[in-house]
């Protein structure tokens, strides 16, 4: 009988294959549940990481450390996959740190066991194109955003459908970095549109 608590994480992969209970059970003894407490790190800068999550309840920060400033470029929320995927299939340090910013709980396996399905499953060697697809067109958009839209219109696309969430549930000051301004600048932005 499968375990109810990985039902969230099938029903995620079934969105980007056909996933019948043959394939599943191929992963499923990979995987575990891992509790976070809030501020506490999934990702570590510097490290080589491996592990691969899909986001249960919570949310997520996912920065880099430049002179000892931090740059958001991503949060997670719930039914997010959340990973150092370039450490996980380089085998190199983690060049982020991905964050807890409140209580999270995950569904976490190891990229090199996904991995090794690619060897024996057309299934799971299409999931693996696919997942890597949707995490190369989310990056171009991200770097679209940063590189043509001006900072209000950054600000105006948080509004839009999903984004929402960003607005709603992250403090401001993580908000002004992910956009990449001052939180002085997002506060002039709002303002300004709610004088309009």
């Amino acid at each position: 009988m499968p375990d109810p608590v990985f039902l969230p994480l099938r029903n995620a992969i079934s969105r980007f294959i056909k996933l019948n209970d043959a394939d599943w059970q191929l992963l499923e003894p990979s995987l575990r549940e891992k509790k976070l407490p809030k501020q506490s790190h999934f990702i570590t800068e510097g490290k080589v990481e491996q592990e691969v999550g899909f986001l249960l309840d919570g949310n997520m920060r996912h920065y880099y450390t430049r002179d000892g400033e931090e740059k958001t470029t991503y949060f997670y929320f719930e039914g997010h996959f959340v990973s150092s995927y370039l450490s996980a299939i380089t085998n190199t340090p983690s060049e982020l740190t991905i964050e807890a910013m409140t209580d999270c709980r995950l569904i976490v396996f190891h990229y090199k066991d996904l991995q090794k399905l690619y060897d024996v499953s057309h299934t799971w060697e299409r999931f693996g194109r696919l997942i890597a697809e949707y995490l190369a067109i989310g990056l171009e958009q991200r770097m679209v955003g940063l590189l043509m839209l001006s900072p209000e219109e950054r600000y105006l696309d948080l509004l839009d459908g999903n984004k929402q969430k960003i607005i709603e549930r992250i403090p401001q000051h993580y908000v002004s970095s992910y956009l990449g301004i001052t939180p002085v600048s997002l506060s002039r932005i709002r303002a300004r549109l709610l004088k309009k």
